[in-house]
């Protein structure tokens, strides 16, 4: 079955009063096939948004990253008038499991059923008339592993296919000036200064700051004290050059599992973080909407194998 979407997208403003109004929610699983229904008479493009279990320290919950992509996703949803599903709230983590019995709780996903949970969920949404998916990931470990299942399901369907990383790592990106931890205090990284602002301004009751730590990464053990690591990336340093990847756990470089000073984190900051974030998001979102898609493979017809 083939299907062009060209129309100009209707983007949500003061005039749009009615098109709101249909909808109690802008969350696909709170709604009915009546409302589903609606929805794609006027627009075809669904956020996804997918992220992890995973252990965040001592002070944050296992769901930290997956507040990202589901505070991004909803605010973005408000913001412009677009569905958003349930998250994937499992990832690719590894390198989070510590040793057997710990009781770090990390659930973790193999790459390949994580691509087929992608692949699956993508191709029901396709199979119903949405015609532009864009997962919105909330956990660097995923990227590592999602390309193959990106361009697959652009391949068969046509389908615009997207992803977006909403998160700050190395990369400061649209939060430059906002967090006050300097770079050897590494803000972006796992449970510092931006993940613990932005758990304070998801629930501020869920984050144990009496148990937070400035702690930093170092070179495992395993390797020559010649090499050097002060972050979560699968790289270190050698010669101050970052040539070298190694599959390490993130207990090898890190016991506690907080890379940085989580002590500047504030709910303002998250607040703000979650606000930049959105509404650029919400911006690209648009422009994703005025290009013509033709999908020419809807019928998910593997949905049983």
């Amino acid at each position: 079955m083939s299907s062009t979407f060209t129309r100009k997208a209707a983007h949500l403003t003061e005039d749009d009063a009615d098109f709101r109004a249909k909808f109690r929610s802008w969350g696909l699983a709170d709604l009915s096939y009546v409302d589903i229904r609606e929805y794609l008479a006027v627009k075809d493009l669904v956020l996804v948004p997918m992220a992890s279990t995973e252990q965040h320290g001592p002070h944050l919950p296992l769901y930290t990253d997956t507040v990202t992509a589901v505070e991004v996703a909803a605010r973005v949803s408000e913001h412009i008038g677009v569905l958003h599903t349930p998250p994937l709230w499992a990832g690719y983590s590894p390198q989070h499991m510590h040793e057997p019995g710990e009781g770090r709780g990390t659930i973790t996903l193999r790459a390949s059923t994580l691509t087929n949970l992608m692949y699956d969920v993508a191709r029901s949404l396709i199979h119903h008339g949405f015609n532009r998916i864009i997962f919105v990931n909330g956990h660097g470990s995923n990227v590592k592993v999602v390309d193959p299942v990106l361009r697959r399901l652009r391949y068969e369907t046509g389908a615009l296919i997207g992803l977006v990383r909403p998160y700050m790592e190395r990369y400061i990106g649209l939060l430059e000036g906002l967090m006050e931890n300097p770079p050897e205090e590494t803000p972006g990284w796992h449970s510092s200064e931006l993940e613990t602002s932005q758990d304070m301004a998801w629930n501020e009751d869920l984050v144990r700051m009496e148990r937070a730590a400035d702690t930093r990464a170092a070179v495992p053990d395993f390797l020559p004290e010649s090499f050097r690591k002060t972050d979560g990336a699968p790289d270190v340093e050698f010669e101050g050059y970052q040539y070298f990847n190694f599959p390490m756990d993130h207990h090898e470089f890190i016991d506690s599992g907080t890379i940085g000073n989580p002590m500047r984190a504030t709910k303002e900051k998250g607040e703000e973080a979650f606000r930049r974030y959105a509404e650029h998001v919400a911006r690209g979102v648009l422009e994703l909407m005025e290009v013509p898609v033709t999908v020419h493979d809807r019928e998910f017809i593997d949905r049983v194998v």
